[in-house]
């Protein structure tokens, strides 16, 4: 098993071309607004930082049609360790990481397990509704 520690600020989780996760370090400061995710994904991730002060104007949402074919989970670590193991669609292993209190990582596609390593506390945020076992394909490894 591939367990990656390094402390890059933002990581992108590729297999063969394909984005499978994004992992933003809570160590990621930049002032304004830097978005992670490209416009195609349906789950859109943005970081944002102002100085006390700062207006933003009041405002509401439009509704716009969207297409979601896959669900697409973030996931924000508010204390403890997380193992997340990343698989194929083929259900097979490709590496591990291990996040932390403050980080967020986004699931794209793949598959992806955890393993608690400390106590975790964490908040998911993810398309809804939520149909429970029709949403997934569980699977063992190895």
């Amino acid at each position: 098993m591939t367990i990656v520690c390094e402390q890059q600020l933002v990581q992108e989780v590729m297999h063969e071309g394909q984005l499978l996760g994004i992992i933003i370090s809570a160590d990621f400061r930049k002032s304004g607004i830097h978005f992670f995710t490209p416009n195609t994904l349906s789950q859109q991730i943005a970081y944002m930082r102002h100085p006390a002060g700062k207006s933003i104007q009041p405002h509401v949402h439009n509704p716009v049609p969207r297409e979601v074919c896959y669900t697409q989970e973030v996931l924000m670590i508010k204390r403890g360790k997380l193992q997340v193991d990343f698989y194929t669609e083929q259900q097979q292993y490709l590496k591990s990481y291990v996040l932390q209190a403050g980080d967020v990582i986004l699931l794209v596609q793949g598959g992806h397990g955890f393993e608690v390593l400390e106590e975790v506390e964490m908040i998911e945020v993810k398309q809804g509704p939520y149909v429970g076992e029709q949403d997934k394909t569980r699977f063992t490894c190895p």
